[in-house]
């Protein structure tokens, strides 16, 4: 039955996708005014949880960026900015998954660390770009943007961290002639701006012990029978890229709370980078306090995990209290965790002050978990949102 499932929606796929070609999904109206542009470096898209990029086959039947509404890559391209998108380990933890963009942003193999990879019992190295880099040059001089969606914004962080710190562990596991250059660290002016996107910053309630646990199988109990089959589909959805990883080397460890806010204590925010976040609502609040998810917006398989996030609160293993403000949420991630990185410096955006080593708060995005990255069934044409926010950053000096 399963396969059976898998099987008609992927038709649907294809028969939504040519109509969408056939007739024209967008409605994109954006012109570019390149004569404020100060800038015009690359825009390096990274995917996130179960997602896929343009390393993978799928991207070519379903792109991640864009999804119905056509593949924003080449929009963005069309529009004279300059737009890539990365493959990295759908399920990895932000770790293996930063590894990975260094190597297809340098063009040389995936070295996940000494120290790293015989901790979590996995091979050192991975697939080898060399010769297939994602940008033509990556320096100082040829700096680079980072847009993240999803856990995607805790790889694009966690990857411009490092850049800038290295690895004190890698160093001192390593001798020097086998050590990275991505673990030595010294480049981080070689980002330019980081852009998050829906991205659960200080982890989120859908994972989240055994009180919310219990929650998780309440609500299971409403799921119905189209919702599960999404929900298994989205799962496979992907470049099936997999190690055989420890625990703490998954991106949901990294998602639980406590973690989420342990690794935010490793990764530094970069007085040379612009920081900008969006974060995602999906949801309104009832007379009883709760959120429930707005159905004629969101997807119909994250109703399930929205109506959780939008009641849960109590206090995690490690002792954080998640209060009222953690109920507004996209379905998957709480509003409230996607703005920023809890204790980094932060403001509001304003036109007019756009300071680095700040991270940037957009205004909150009214739309489900995947709305930012084109939507499901719920079809929403991104494409200029992007390019009024890339012409933005473009036109910083």
């Amino acid at each position: 039955m399963k396969a059976i499932f898998h099987n008609l929606l992927f038709k649907l796929i294809a028969i939504v996708l040519a109509v969408s070609n056939l007739f024209g999904a967008s409605t994109a109206w954006f012109q570019a005014d390149q004569s404020n542009w100060k800038t015009n470096n690359t825009f390096v898209f990274v995917h996130g949880l179960s997602g896929w990029g343009s390393y993978d086959r799928v991207y070519k039947l379903m792109p991640y960026w864009g999804m119905f509404g056509g593949d924003l890559m080449q929009y963005l391209n069309d529009k004279g900015f300059h737009a890539v998108c990365a493959s990295v380990s759908p399920r990895g933890s932000a770790w293996d998954r930063a590894c990975e963009l260094y190597a297809e942003l340098a063009g040389t193999r995936v070295d996940y660390g000494k120290a790293h990879s015989e901790r979590c019992g996995h091979e050192r190295f991975g697939e080898d770009y060399t010769g297939r880099a994602l940008v033509t040059s990556f320096s100082d001089t040829d700096k680079i943007h980072l847009l993240g969606h999803s856990f995607g914004g805790a790889t694009v962080r966690l990857f411009a961290s490092i850049m800038e710190t290295g690895s004190a562990e890698e160093q001192a596991a390593t001798p020097e002639n086998e050590l990275s250059d991505y673990f030595k660290g010294g480049k981080g002016s070689w980002i330019r701006s980081l852009t998050s996107l829906a991205a659960p910053h200080n982890g989120t309630t859908a994972y989240c012990d055994d009180e919310a646990a219990e929650l998780v199988e309440e609500e299971s109990k409403n799921v119905s029978p189209i919702e599960a089959g999404l929900q298994s589909l989205m799962g496979s959805f992907n470049s099936q890229k997999s190690n055989d990883r420890i625990l703490e080397d998954y991106a949901d460890y990294d998602m639980y709370i406590d973690n989420a806010l342990a690794l935010n204590k490793t990764i530094i925010t970069y007085p040379g980078t612009y920081y900008f976040s969006f974060a995602c609502s999906c949801t309104e609040q009832q007379e009883d306090g709760t959120w429930t998810p707005i159905n004629s917006k969101m997807e119909i398989l994250f109703r399930s995990s929205s109506r959780m996030l939008g009641k849960f609160t109590g206090t995690t293993k490690g002792g954080y209290v998640i209060d009222e403000s953690w109920l507004e949420n996209d379905g998957l991630v709480n509003t409230v965790s996607a703005k920023a990185p809890f204790g980094a410096p932060q403001q509001d955006y304003d036109a007019n002050n756009v300071p680095k080593g700040t991270w940037n708060i957009m205004p909150v995005y009214q739309g489900d978990h995947m709305s930012l990255e084109g939507g499901l069934f719920h079809v929403n044409d991104i494409k200029d949102f992007y390019a009024e926010h890339l012409s933005m950053i473009n036109s910083l000096n």
